[in-house]
């Protein structure tokens, strides 16, 4: 089965690591992603960019444009991991993992109802 590791964290704290905190961080985390790549139970990862650049589409017909989301909340979506398990307590053990790698960050996990792959992206970003 497919479960969506969702990782939540304050902005903040995220923003004020040093360029190496930050390298570091990421360098544990990815041990964990290789390894689960390794285990076949990994499927696409993001790491999400923040709130402020963010937009949200919202309302009827074609939907009015608003910045950012305005959650009433102290942690933001930061990224998510798509994961397959054969049981919720193994999707658990993956993500303890990830929080082991960053133990600050909190892990929601959810089964996936319905997963599409889509086709492979490359980068289009602005320059």
């Amino acid at each position: 089965m497919y479960y969506a590791i969702l990782a939540y964290h304050a902005e903040g704290v995220v923003e004020s690591w040093t360029e190496e905190e930050d390298a570091a961080l990421m360098a544990e985390l990815l041990a964990v992603n290789d390894r689960l790549v390794g285990e076949k139970s990994l499927g696409p990862a993001a790491r999400l960019g923040p709130t402020q650049r963010a937009v949200t589409l919202r309302g009827k017909g074609d939907g009015m444009i608003t910045d950012g989301p305005f959650a009433e909340t102290k942690e933001e979506l930061l990224g998510f991991y798509v994961v397959d398990f054969p049981t919720l307590e193994a999707a658990v053990a993956a993500a303890r993992d990830l929080r082991r790698a960053n133990p600050t960050a909190v892990y929601e996990i959810r089964p996936i109802l319905l997963y599409l792959p889509g086709a492979p992206l490359e980068s289009r970003a602005a320059d």
